[in-house]
């Protein structure tokens, strides 16, 4: 290997590889149009994945991968990505992983290079392409996709692009996001109710003090990803969770379109 988690000479010779580019609501400039680095300025972004510890599941040789400040820094990194291959005849079916440091624009980076591809530890063939992130809804392609050696762009910021499943990703003028507030992890955005993703904010900044503000802070209650969990006041990150399951049906949920 090569320092970055697993190993690239584990008898797949030619590895299917992906241009993946898909952006995050929650740290979305509208009037930049791209996504604001707060995270990599406060330096909070972890220099290993975060998802392993999550309890995501791995699977051809991904997991562990690691970075480097430099190459964080040099690519205005966002924060961790995955990105999985799904089995083309069973899109339930795991069959790859590699997490990635994602750059403002939208543009998946391999942590141990920097390259703006991903190599996946399996032969070329007809996979789904999935992108997913630890607070914010994933997305999947409707239909397999023919990857080879030489990575194939896989657009998820486009709504050229087609998405498995219904609304898997949210219209903000002529960009495709990926849905904001998974606070709780568990592929669904909820404001009321059993395990909903607002009382996860309320209880880190304190039930009694709701106007606490907690900085420095690299955490899925963060939704906005500016780097402080805030229940109120402006730049919260309770109202979006309220937007994306409907201001005015706060009763709503919205599930993650992945298998």
């Amino acid at each position: 290997g090569v320092g970055d988690g697993y190993t690239r000479n584990s008898g797949v010779s030619v590895r299917a590889s992906v241009q993946a580019l898909a952006l995050l609501e929650g740290p979305w400039n509208t009037g930049a149009q791209a996504m604001n680095d707060n995270l990599r300025v406060a330096g909070l972004i972890p220099l290993v994945e975060p998802y392993t510890a999550m309890g995501y599941a791995q699977a051809g040789g991904g997991g562990g991968e690691s970075t480097t400040l430099s190459t964080i820094t040099n690519v205005s990194a966002i924060d961790w990505v995955r990105a999985e291959l799904r089995d083309g005849s069973d899109p339930a079916s795991l069959l790859a992983v590699r997490h990635a440091l994602v750059q403002p624009n939208g543009y998946l980076i391999d942590p141990a290079t920097g390259d703006d591809f991903i190599q996946f530890n399996v032969l070329p063939g007809n996979y789904y392409v999935v992108v997913r992130h630890r607070n914010h809804l994933g997305v999947m392609t409707s239909v397999p996709i023919a990857l080879s050696a030489s990575a194939a762009e896989v657009d998820f910021t486009s709504s050229a692009t087609a998405t498995f499943g219904t609304n898997a990703r949210k219209t903000l003028g002529t960009v495709q996001l990926l849905w904001a507030g998974d606070v709780t992890g568990n592929h669904q955005v909820k404001y009321t109710g059993s395990a909903n993703d607002r009382d996860p904010i309320l209880v880190s900044v304190g039930s009694t003090t709701p106007n606490n503000i907690l900085t420095a802070q690299y955490s899925t209650r963060d939704v906005n990803m500016d780097g402080t969990v805030k229940y109120t006041g402006s730049q919260n990150d309770r109202d979006p969770i309220l937007v994306n399951v409907g201001s005015t049906t706060p009763n709503n949920t919205r599930t993650e379109q992945v298998p």
